[in-house]
């Protein structure tokens, strides 16, 4: 695997004094998806195009976490990038990333955290011509605050303040909201409104197809390759 998060990860684990030992972890995982090996399903990953690009600002450990959903992102989409991010300091390759001329950035977060003047309601690359840049503070819901309030790096770009009707379907994280989405189905109605729509379709299906085989492989259920999820994933599979 070498896309942006499975290398951050492993400059993260480089950098660790101590094993990193995800919570319930019960043995080895697969490289590719982090589910036990008997449930992998590298072989299932769909491959789209998308226009739109992202940039993953990812909190301390949580490129190392099994059930981080920023890795599905990286997975489908082609240009997603992925940095570690840290107070008192910035990595001059986000900085880059953020002037590259090809892309009109803006940060995805809760509008009302935001300054009225700053809200955008659709990405700005639809009036600009440029590709879209989906900045997503990808962390626990406490972290991404923090993360939003201390980059001033980030202050200069317009917020998409998404207001999804459906409630999070993803249940390997429990957040005292429903309301609050995971990065990837963020990631997913980014897409959507970018009008990359097949490469949104397909993001939430490998999402549910994820949160499948990980809670069969902690509660070692039998492996169903004809439960729902998987069935969902079908029509974005090469042939299909």
């Amino acid at each position: 695997m070498s896309h942006a998060v499975a290398r951050l990860r492993a400059e993260r684990l480089a950098r660790s004094r101590k094993p990193f030992v995800a919570r319930g972890s019960r043995g080895e995982r697969c490289p590719g998806c982090r589910v036990l090996p008997g449930y992998c399903f590298c072989a299932l990953m769909p491959k789209v195009e998308a226009r739109s690009a992202v940039c993953l600002l990812m909190y301390d450990v949580e490129a190392l976490k099994p059930s981080n959903t920023g890795w599905l992102i990286a997975d489908l989409v082609a240009d997603t990038h992925a940095f570690g991010w840290q107070r008192t300091e910035v990595d001059p390759a986000l900085l880059a990333l953020l002037d590259d001329p090809q892309y009109a950035p803006c940060v995805v977060f809760p509008g009302e955290y935001a300054a009225p003047e700053r809200l955008v309601e659709e990405p700005p690359a639809l009036q600009s011509g440029k590709r879209p840049l989906f900045i997503l503070l990808d962390a626990t819901w406490t972290e991404a605050r923090k993360m939003f309030r201390k980059s001033p790096y980030l202050d200069r770009f317009p917020v998409l303040g998404l207001k999804p009707e459906q409630l999070s379907r993803y249940r390997l994280r429990r957040s005292k909201h429903d309301a609050h989405l995971c990065t990837a189905e963020v990631a997913a109605l980014c897409l959507e409104l970018a009008g990359d729509t097949h490469a949104a379709g397909a993001l939430d299906a490998w999402l549910d197809l994820f949160g499948e085989r990980y809670l069969s492989a902690k509660h070692r259920r039998p492996l169903d390759v004809g439960s729902p999820a998987q069935q969902a994933l079908r029509p974005f599979l090469a042939g299909a």
